[in-house]
């Protein structure tokens, strides 16, 4: 008589609970912010709003303070410049509040989500801007380079710390 061998089941594997995952509430605290700044800054060279010191519209007299001081190239409207603004303000906004959602409540098919957004924002927008901020032609070249990465860094580190969070199946069952 054969013996049948049975496999055990495969164990279910649980999400850590988010006081597990403390990288996790640093994106929640930083995505948070960036739906800020998408509301704030993006949204004011998407919709190509001259920034001007007398302005009315609040929103561009702080985009004029910070891109009359620190970020020529903001200042100066190229139309690319403008599609990526836009699609920060007008479709990154709605992936932040999904990807905050998704880390509260371990979701993990954020994952591929993630890895889309971040490969487009490092690629799309990292580098053109960074590109024309650093090497671009002298009127659009930042004047301080300190300063604007103190700015506009983090739109580049924390996308590229969530393509590494995101590197494997299941992200919300590890810590990182």
């Amino acid at each position: 008589m054969t013996e049948t061998v049975v496999a055990p089941a495969p164990m279910a594997v649980e999400n850590l609970p988010l006081r597990k995952r403390p990288f996790d509430i640093v994106f929640l605290v930083i995505f948070s912010l960036f739906i800020v700044t998408c509301i704030i800054s993006d949204s004011v060279e998407g919709l190509g709003l001259d920034q001007v010191a007398n302005s009315s519209n609040i929103l561009v007299q702080w985009n004029y303070t910070y891109s009359s001081n620190f970020d020529p190239l903001y200042q100066s409207h190229p139309l690319w410049l403008r599609f990526i603004s836009g699609t920060s303000a007008f479709i990154y906004v709605f992936f932040y509040i999904l990807l905050i959602i998704s880390i509260v409540k371990g979701f993990n098919w954020i994952q591929l989500y993630s890895v889309i957004y971040a490969t487009m924002i490092i690629a799309l927008t990292g580098i053109p801007i960074f590109g024309v901020e650093f090497f671009g032609p002298v009127g659009e070249r930042t004047p301080n380079p300190g300063v604007f990465l103190l700015y506009n860094g983090p739109y580049i580190l924390f996308p590229l710390l969530l393509l590494i969070r995101m590197r494997k199946p299941l992200p919300f069952t590890r810590k990182f």
